[in-house]
């Protein structure tokens, strides 16, 4: 509020004249802060804030339990390199690596068609939708994810993401092994897993 204060001169001028009441004027700030704080606490209390972007990812049981064997020709293996790029091979036997990059016309190709040809010769898979328990039809395809060192998260997430445009039911992130490293450095020389 503001207020104004009278102020008297007492003393005189040498003329014996009276001088001029001064009126001065306050201003009290206390109701404008409290103001500005219920302002504050307003808009902090109804807008909404940011939320944090969430993947959801299935991790397998700890008992160890779950070991399904896979038909070679129902797997898709991207190994995710350094420089964005994602190089990939079908099966195990006679395994040609090829490479991509992070695109529509790239990695997304490579799912589908790699899906065509598993609903080609396996035909679709029923099941139950986990959340509805509606009965569905999907592709068998299975994709094992590995990143190498020189990749970066965002590829996985992009990866990852890819599998969820796709439709791609299974998929698992493994590591690197180094036959798949030594497979990628030198592709002439294909795939060799050593056995134990």
């Amino acid at each position: 509020m503001a207020e104004i204060s009278n102020q008297t001169a007492t003393a005189h001028s040498p003329d014996h004249k009276p001088r001029v009441r001064r009126m001065s004027t306050r201003i009290d700030f206390t109701p404008m802060v409290d103001l500005g704080f219920l302002l504050i606490t307003f808009f902090m209390l109804t807008t909404s804030l940011a939320k944090p972007h969430i993947m959801a990812l299935v991790m397998p049981d700890d008992s160890g339990k779950q070991t399904q064997d896979v038909s070679a020709s129902k797997t898709l293996t991207l190994i995710l390199g350094p420089n964005d790029r994602i190089y990939w091979y079908e099966g195990l036997e006679n395994a040609v690596l090829d490479s991509t990059e992070f695109s529509d016309r790239g990695l997304r190709r490579v799912v589908l068609d790699k899906m065509g040809k598993v609903q080609a010769k396996w035909g679709l898979e029923r099941y139950a939708d986990p959340k509805t328990g509606v009965p569905k039809e999907g592709s068998a395809l299975y994709v094992l994810i590995k990143p190498t060192p020189g990749s970066r998260y965002r590829n996985l997430v992009d990866v990852l993401d890819e599998m969820a445009i796709c439709g791609v039911r299974y998929y698992t992130i493994l590591d690197v092994s180094d036959a798949e490293l030594n497979f990628v450095k030198n592709p002439a020389e294909g795939l060799k897993f050593s056995k134990l």
